[in-house]
């Protein structure tokens, strides 16, 4: 892939970039006394053109309609599709997932699809029911088959987010060596290491065994998923111990307590690293890192708009609402 294809679609992206809500609008809606301080806040941004008359039960769709016209606008000039679908494929098995189990299940789950910017509804519909569709790439194909061939076996929907979620990371990888990007796959690399590390710890807590983990953990991490698994069955303590030995033994520090990482703040502490590989977009001119960082950072601004909007909703105080926030880069 030629960095100079990008010449022309870069400064679309820096545009887009100042439609971004700046850290000082997010603080102007945290302190907001209630919602209908931040309903006068949101209807002002780029998210407001979106927005019923409930703002409530309309702000969800808001954000998902702003997402889906910035993908669709994106899709047809990016240089390399793949760009952007290695940031959308998470929608992709999502969709995988619903759908399989509506198949499966006899039923009707078609709101929960999620634009992709790649997939329709119908053609991911069409390979549940045959095993083929125009344009689907070979991996969903398979991933599909794989699927029927479990619930054909065990008669259970319980392997079906295990074999999905362990080939989605597989194609991630996959994807990010065929763009061939150092920043990009490390990225990958690292978000692939941590969605380990969270199963690994979730299993100790749900008393999984070392076989069951062996099916979920991807092995196209840093590290070693075999090392990962010599923890399932021993304790918390003991993996957070081990992982003070990795590469993320400073990330990791932050989040224990009493010798133990706080599960709570581990996701956070995954998108807050995984948004600094992008900050060097923002002094590359050519390349396809400006388009994932202003992805990625329209992804932690929906966060943080939901956080915020369900924080006040609910109770939340402004601490801990803002403990929660996730950070953009920039920022």
């Amino acid at each position: 892939m030629k960095q100079s294809t990008y010449h022309e679609l870069n400064p679309l992206v820096r545009l887009k970039e100042l439609e971004l809500l700046t850290p000082e609008l997010m603080k102007r809606m945290i302190k907001a006394e209630d919602l209908t301080e931040i309903e006068t806040l949101f209807r002002g941004t780029i998210y407001g053109e979106y927005l019923s008359d409930n703002f409530y039960e309309s702000f969800e769709e808001a954000l998902g309609k702003a997402q889906e016209d910035l993908l669709a606008e994106l899709v047809k000039i990016i240089p390399d599709p793949n760009i952007v679908w290695i940031y959308t494929m998470r929608f992709t098995f999502h969709n995988l997932k619903a759908l399989i189990k509506a198949d499966l299940l006899n039923q009707n789950f078609d709101e929960l699809y999620i634009y992709d910017g790649f997939y329709s509804l119908d053609q991911i519909r069409t390979a549940i029911r045959t095993g083929q569709a125009s344009g689907l790439p070979d991996i969903l194909l398979e991933s599909i088959q794989e699927v029927r061939e479990h619930f054909e076996e065990s008669n259970s929907l319980q392997g079906i987010d295990i074999i999905l979620d362990r080939k989605y990371l597989y194609c991630q990888r996959k994807i990010a060596d065929m763009i061939d990007e150092p920043e990009l796959t490390q990225e990958v690399i690292s978000f692939i290491d941590f969605t380990n590390i969270l199963m690994v710890a979730r299993g100790i807590n749900q008393k999984r065994n070392r076989n069951f983990m062996s099916t979920a953990l991807s092995s196209h991490g840093s590290i070693p998923k075999e090392e990962l698994l010599d923890y399932v069955e021993v304790g918390l303590e003991e993996l957070t111990n081990y992982l003070r030995t990795t590469s993320y033994s400073e990330l990791i520090e932050q989040i224990i307590e009493d010798n133990i990482m706080d599960l709570s703040q581990l996701e956070r502490l995954c998108d807050d690293y995984l948004t600094s590989f992008y900050e060097t977009a923002q002094t590359q001119a050519f390349g396809p890192l400006p388009v994932l960082a202003l992805l990625n950072a329209k992804s932690i601004e929906t966060k943080n708009l939901r956080l915020i909007i369900t924080g006040k909703r609910v109770g939340l105080t402004d601490e801990q609402i803002r403990e929660r926030m996730r950070e953009t880069y920039g920022t």
